[in-house]
Order: C-alpha cells, then sequence, then structure tokens
C-alpha cells in the first residue's frame, strides 16, 4: 500500500472518531474557524458528532438550481482548475499538465473512447473548506460504475502542477452515463486524506482498501434526475467530467469559483 493511502486510513480513523461531546465541539470550532467554512446552509457545527459528520454535512437550506432543460449544472461546490475541447484524447490536469483520458477512464471503457475524442471536459477541485456532497448535472440514466483502486497524492494546485499525470495516478470511481443518446462521465479522484467516496446508490463500492483489482458494476434501470445528490468525499477531492464530441457546450469557467446548482453549460439538442 502507497504511504498517502496509509497516511490517509490513519487520518480517516481520526476524522470518523466520536469525541466526549466538549472536545468535539472544540475540534469543530477550530476547524470552521481555521479552514474559513461558510455554515449558514448548514446545522451549527456543534452538532456534528464527528469530523467526518462536518465534512459530510447536508445542507439544511435547499440549494436553488437552474432548471432550465437543457441546462448542465455543476454537481458541486469547487474552483475550475482546467476546462475546454479535449485534443484527441488529451486533457489538461492544470495548464501545461496533460494526461491521457483513455488511461482515466481505463479499457473498460474501450467502446466510448472514439466518441470521446474531441469532445468537452471540466475540472472541479473542492477544497477542505467546500461542502463535499455531489450531485447530478443533469438527468440522465447510469450506465456503469468503475472503481480504480489507486494511490492518494494531494489534488491541490501545488500537486497538480508539479505530479505527472496524477488523475491517472490515484484511485477513482468512473460514472458512465446517458443523456438523450450522448455518454458522458464523471470521474471522483480521490485524495491524501480523502479516505473513502460514498455513492448512495452502490454501497459495494469500497475506497481506500488494500486492493489492487478494478471492480465494475453495470445497470439497467437507474434514472437519475438533476440535481439528485449521488454521494459525497469524506473531505476534498477533484470530479472530472468528460462529454461525447458535440454533446454540450461548456462555459469557459476557469479559474473561478462556482457552486451546487450553478449553470456550467448547456446540452446541445
Amino acid at each position: 500500500m502507497h504511504i498517502t493511502n496509509l497516511i490517509s486510513q490513519y487520518f480517516g480513523k481520526f476524522a470518523k472518531n466520536e469525541f466526549p461531546k466538549v472536545i468535539q465541539k472544540f475540534i469543530n470550532a477550530c476547524y470552521v474557524k481555521f479552514m474559513g467554512l461558510n455554515m449558514s446552509e448548514f446545522k451549527h457545527s456543534r452538532y456534528y458528532k464527528s469530523l467526518n459528520d462536518l465534512f459530510t454535512r447536508e445542507l439544511i437550506i435547499k440549494r436553488e438550481i437552474d432548471e432550465t432543460v437543457d441546462s448542465i449544472i455543476s454537481p458541486t461546490d469547487s474552483l475550475i482548475t482546467e476546462c475546454g475541447e479535449l485534443k484527441e484524447d488529451i486533457a489538461l490536469q492544470i495548464k501545461g499538465m496533460q494526461y491521457s483520458v483513455e488511461e482515466l477512464l481505463t479499457y473498460y471503457c474501450t467502446s466510448n473512447f472514439e466518441k470521446i475524442k474531441n469532445g468537452s471536459f471540466m475540472n472541479f477541485y473542492l477544497s477542505p473548506k467546500d461542502y463535499h456532497r455531489y450531485h447530478a448535472p443533469c438527468d440522465f440514466k447510469l450506465l456503469k460504475l468503475i472503481h480504480v483502486p489507486g494511490k492518494l497524492y494531494p489534488v491541490n494546485l501545488k500537486y497538480l502542477n508539479k505530479e505527472l499525470e496524477l488523475f491517472v495516478q490515484n484511485e477513482r470511481v468512473i460514472l458512465e452515463c446517458e443523456n438523450n443518446g450522448k455518454i458522458f462521465y464523471m470521474v471522483f479522484v480521490g485524495a491524501l486524506n480523502v479516505g473513502q467516496m460514498v455513492f448512495e446508490f452502490e454501497n459495494r463500492v469500497e475506497t481506500n482498501k488494500d486492493t489492487k483489482e478494478i471492480k465494475v458494476y453495470t445497470y439497467d434501470n437507474i434514472e437519475i434526475s438533476k440535481g439528485d445528490c449521488l454521494g459525497y468525499f469524506k473531505m476534498g477531492s477533484t470530479v472530472v467530467m468528460l462529454w461525447e464530441k458535440d454533446s454540450v457546450q461548456i462555459e469557459n469557467l476557469l479559474n473561478q469559483n462556482i457552486r451546487f446548482g450553478q449553470k456550467i453549460g448547456n446540452i446541445k439538442i
């Protein structure tokens, strides 16, 4: 097991531990203050029983989302670190740092490689202060989930600028989705201290375990609506979205902080 996975496992044990109330309230308050969390849409920090509970907090004030039929909304609260068009199958993890989409998606997505070439992509970086749940960017049919074990390098800007093919090296969960007959992918990338990625529709996924086996789950009848909660990171990380060529028109949001529910593009109908 790589050292980054071991560090994440130990941090995960600390984060899920429920300390005596007085101590936990102090830990939570310190985390909120140190990281600069905006808790206006959530319960007060004193009500969370562990750091994990705080990290994975649910909204108590319903977030407004763009309900336009052909709109695509942001699945997360995050910073857009890169976006644009693929060059054949090459995407950017950050300016000047490339990686192969085929390597990211693995050979289990081979049948769609030609469709994705010269398509569109967008990278969403969730910092430790962000809301950590991820949602459906549009109505879609879920076709496949692929869990790829790997390392857990940090995915902050410093590491994106120095670690080659970071997204390809790290553990990830890939969702293969279909909207109006067009394919798109959501890739959830693990990171240091993100010991687990949880998916509410698939309890068989167990991340940051001592395994090298890729696991694939296929589905016939899972329909998901725009805005539905898909799951959550246990701390911050990154989501990569990839769309089939000529299927969407994404907005140029490079280096902008965006919120779940905000429009990021349109589906070409």
